[in-house]
């Protein structure tokens, strides 16, 4: 049976979208239904699906993201990205072995793309060589995101004591029971944001998840090393500990 991971932050939008690749694609297993990039990921490299339906806009990694790294995770797995943008990328997509589809979904154009996936179902490698290419002609052209300032400020608590912590200051976050563990050089303070929010109120260029528990300020990184099975470790530069990077992830560090 073919498998697939859809991811859509949306949770009406991801519900949608699930009902109608049900419809167009009956003997399609939905293998992970995800709200954010991070999850999607590792729902990739741990079900190889045979295809992956991602939102480009995504808190965290962005769909372009998860696809760039599914490549080595999962070369096998076919993406199809979901888009609100109609214009920037479509000779792109239309170029490549990719495939797109616009919001809202059009039942007619998935029963297309549902024509060609099926069409490349077996093949060792998805065009991860044509998809890398694309990746970084969309990251160019990609629209400013409609959203507002990124975080600047955060009002944590040390103790008894409420404090208020330059987010630029801030080493990662980790995530730990009901609260959000703020790690910076001078120590560490409590705020109760879940991770999942936080990704959408930092700047994505500075912060990256790691990990599904951990965000880390990339300009906060020293160095990292990989171990023979492919995990990755941080050192940072105003901390001692380390940090574990998780394998789906590591090809964020491939240029490093």
């Amino acid at each position: 049976m073919p498998s697939a991971v859809v991811a859509e932050d949306e949770a009406l939008l991801r519900e949608e979208l699930v009902a109608r690749l049900r419809e167009a694609w009956p003997d399609l297993e939905i293998a992970a239904a995800c709200e954010d990039g991070g999850s999607a990921l590792e729902a990739i490299a741990a079900r190889k699906p045979d295809v992956a339906f991602l939102d480009i806009r995504m808190p965290g990694l962005t769909g372009l993201e998860v696809a760039a790294a599914a490549a080595q995770a999962s070369p096998a797995t076919q993406v199809v990205f979901v888009t609100a943008y109609n214009q920037y990328a479509i000779d792109a997509f239309e170029r490549g072995a990719i495939d797109y589809l616009m919001k809202p979904i059009d039942p007619a154009r998935l029963a297309g793309t549902v024509k060609r996936v099926k069409s490349r179902l077996g093949a060792k490698d998805a065009g991860s060589a044509e998809l890398a290419a694309l990746v970084e002609k969309l990251r160019a052209g990609l629209p400013a995101e409609g959203r507002g300032e990124p975080l600047q400020w955060i009002t944590a608590s040390v103790g008894k004591e409420t404090r208020l912590v330059l987010v630029e200051d801030v080493a990662y976050f980790k995530a730990e029971d009901k609260y959000t563990v703020v790690m910076t050089p001078e120590g560490e303070a409590l705020i109760r944001k879940p991770i999942r929010e936080l990704l959408a109120a930092l700047d994505p260029a500075v912060f990256k998840q790691v990990h599904r528990s951990t965000i880390v300020n990339m300009r906060a990184i020293a160095g990292i090393t990989r171990d023979e099975t492919g995990r990755g470790t941080l050192r940072l530069r105003n901390r001692p500990e380390t940090l574990a990077v998780s394998i789906p992830y590591m090809a964020l560090f491939r240029n490093m």
